[in-house]
């Protein structure tokens, strides 16, 4: 292939990727508010605090915000820390009957918003990025919907969301947000687990475009 259908190919394949506009970590303001109530419980007892809701609303549903931003040239991903090894995206559980878009804003704003009650809803929710389903209440989830799965007991969705340029991210004292650099989360399962360590290669698709002051 020449130097010129190399380009031409390369713009073509530009034209057909979606930018996404991503701003230093020092534009945002870090803080903290009051501890989130976290259940402290064993496997078994989350396990079995799943069935009992299942039984109850049937499939669970949980939304998670993808947040990139920029440092040291390198795109980073926001994710929060509990306690000292389990990582998670922002974000959690549907309501009964809530829509994935409200109740991702609701998680966002009670996890890294001042406002307690989720009322704060100036998030720009983008595209679901992916989607993990798991088969019962114990085992791993499945980036894919296995053919043998009749009735799945949860399904993640990950939602692109798009920061402003600025804002203030305020969260809970228990809970520690950190800066990832793609590099180190990317095939890290042993760390971040295995939606986390997935959300590179889903980005893969993005040109993040560094907005600079």
């Amino acid at each position: 292939m020449s130097d010129r259908e190399m380009d031409s190919s390369t713009e073509q394949s530009n034209r057909n990727t979606s930018t996404v506009n991503i701003y230093p970590l020092s534009n945002y303001y870090f803080g903290s508010k009051q501890s989130l109530n976290i259940k402290d419980e064993t496997q078994a007892e989350h396990a079995q605090r799943m069935k009992a809701n299942y039984a109850t609303h049937g499939l669970r549903t949980c939304v998670e915000a993808v947040l990139v931003v920029e440092l040291h040239k390198h795109p980073h991903l926001l994710v929060l820390q509990v306690r000292n090894s389990v990582f998670k995206l922002p974000g959690g559980r549907l309501r009964p009957g809530e829509s994935e878009v409200d109740g991702l804003k609701r998680k966002l704003s009670s996890k890294l918003c001042d406002d307690e009650d989720g009322s704060d809803t100036d998030w720009e929710v983008g595209e679901c990025v992916g989607m993990w389903w798991r088969s019962d209440f114990e085992t791993l989830a499945y980036p894919y919907f296995p053919t043998s799965l009749r009735r799945p007991k949860e399904c993640t969705k990950l939602f692109l969301v798009k920061l402003p340029v600025s804002k203030r991210l305020i969260v809970p004292k228990n809970l520690k947000l950190l800066a990832v650099p793609f590099y180190g989360i990317h095939e890290n399962d042993k760390t971040y687990g295995q939606v986390i360590s997935g959300v590179p290669m889903l980005l893969s698709k993005f040109i993040f475009n560094i907005i600079e002051d």
